[in-house]
């Protein structure tokens, strides 16, 4: 999709050249490289920026993954905010990840790729923020673990971040932990393959029981032979999903999914008795729950916005009523479009009317 109403910038930026970016886990990475992309133009206050953090599967190029946003009309489809969106470090689409070539060997990372956390992804994207001269953020948003990323940055900097918006995030519940451990798990026994299973696995926990009936119920496959006629016995949902694993295998890399699953696995700013790291949260902060998730349930995403509020956060809660589960905020972005709208502009009036965060 071509973005006519605004100007955009891709590149990549490299950092951690002569000091090592020291990793939480122990470990560093010498030198990192961040994929970027900007929308838009810094206005002369410098506080139009939104920074968008992507899914798992994400990239940079925001219009890409959610291109109903930036079409005309929509919410950051003129040049009102400077969108900037930044591949995770641990991706493979440009910043430095398993498919990386590791100076010390001179071949890809593959699976020796050191942890990366939440943290660490976010204090990447603020080295990448400082470069492009950019000090502070109007909104930073994301769903799924770019929501994980918006709610990370709203806690390590709180004097940065004016506005969080985190669609469908909050640390996994057992189920989540144990779904990504078969993920890795397929991986793990046969890399390709795997990824194909676990791809067609997670695509399962995106969408919702009511969706799947409604789509797939126990019709046949789409060869037109009934299942039951058929050595294979395949259904049409056996059917859909094996294209989906079979067309994400083909853009993504089985280490990085890895590697992003355990960062994902690992989020939990709030996890030891006492910690009071959500009292950092200066920002304004919406928390999005969407009503068929079962990966992420309405019910824990509203349960963390009542955490939040009980520790002095300014917080609200909305949700999404959708039957597609996880996925909404793909699946059916009309939902993201006009909530974000709402919220920014909110957000934008405040903003004019009280002193600016931090200050």
């Amino acid at each position: 999709m071509n973005v006519p109403s605004l100007h955009l910038t891709q590149g990549t930026a490299t950092f951690a050249q002569d000091e090592p970016f020291q990793l939480e886990s122990g470990s560093s990475l010498s030198p990192i490289d961040i994929r970027f992309a900007v929308y838009g133009e810094l206005n002369a206050a410098g506080d139009n920026v939104v920074l968008v953090c992507h899914a798992l599967s994400g990239s940079a190029e925001a219009h890409e993954w959610w291109p109903e946003l930036f079409a005309p009309g929509a919410v950051f489809s003129s040049d009102r905010w400077c969108v900037v969106c930044a591949n995770i470090l641990g991706s493979c689409y440009g910043s430095t990840g398993p498919t990386s070539v590791n100076p010390a060997t001179g071949a890809p990372f593959g699976d020796s790729f050191p942890l990366v956390t939440i943290g660490d992804i976010v204090r990447s994207q603020a080295l990448l923020l400082d470069h492009l001269g950019i000090s502070r953020l109007h909104a930073v948003l994301g769903a799924s673990i770019g929501g994980m990323q918006a709610l990370e940055w709203a806690i390590r900097f709180p004097s940065r971040v004016e506005r969080c918006i985190a669609i469908a995030a909050t640390p996994l519940s057992s189920l989540g932990l144990a779904l990504n451990h078969i993920q890795r798990r397929a991986i793990a026994l046969h890399p390709d393959l795997g990824l194909r299973l676990a791809r067609e696995l997670a695509m399962s926990t995106y969408k919702s029981a009511e969706l799947f009936n409604e789509r797939h119920a126990r019709n046949p496959n789409r060869s037109g032979e009934p299942p039951w006629a058929s050595p294979t016995g395949r259904f049409d949902i056996a059917g859909y999903l094996d294209y989906q694993g079979e067309i994400f295998s083909r853009r993504f890399d089985p280490d990085t999914y890895t590697a992003i699953t355990r960062a994902m696995d690992l989020w939990d700013p709030a996890r030891d008795p006492g910690d009071v790291v959500y009292e950092n949260i200066r920002a304004r902060t919406t928390l999005v729950g969407i009503s068929s998730d079962w990966l992420f349930p309405a019910s824990d995403v509203r349960a963390l916005a009542q955490t939040l509020t009980a520790r002095g956060v300014d917080c609200s809660y909305r949700e999404i009523e959708s039957a597609h589960g996880h996925d909404a905020f793909l699946a059916e972005p009309h939902h993201a479009n006009q909530l974000l709208g709402e919220i920014l502009e909110t957000s934008e009036g405040a903003s004019r009317s009280r002193p600016s965060v931090g200050r």
